[in-house]
């Protein structure tokens, strides 16, 4: 078994997304995670990413992807007190409006070019 915790150390919100699914789990500062998975080979389980926008900085998020490798892709997320952590855990609705008024305008945007 392949055992990864992830703390948030910043003051922003640290989205933690997990690939191949596209599924984001949002921590506050001092929060953390603890993926697991069944790999027990040689292979490395995980590929790390960091990465942030000043757009997404401006709204107070940074962003780190786990690529999930060299497993059955069978992973179990939970928090500190070992409680299963869903996609989309804590999302702030304030940034779903946002992201949805951002892809609105790209979308009347490119249909305007069209």
């Amino acid at each position: 078994m392949a055992v990864m915790h992830v703390r948030n150390g910043s003051s922003r919100w640290l989205v933690v997304w997990l690939e191949p699914w596209g599924q984001d789990r949002w921590l506050k500062r001092d929060e953390m995670l603890c993926i697991r998975t069944d790999n027990n080979g040689e292979k490395l389980a995980f590929d790390v990413e960091y990465h942030a926008n000043d757009e997404e900085r401006a709204d107070g998020i940074e962003n780190m992807t786990i690529y999930v490798e060299n497993c059955s892709y069978d992973v179990d997320v939970t928090d500190e007190q070992g409680n299963y952590v869903e996609c989309g855990h804590q999302r702030p609705a304030e940034i779903d409006r946002k992201w949805a008024a951002r892809r609105a305008a790209a979308e009347e945007e490119l249909s305007r070019t069209s």
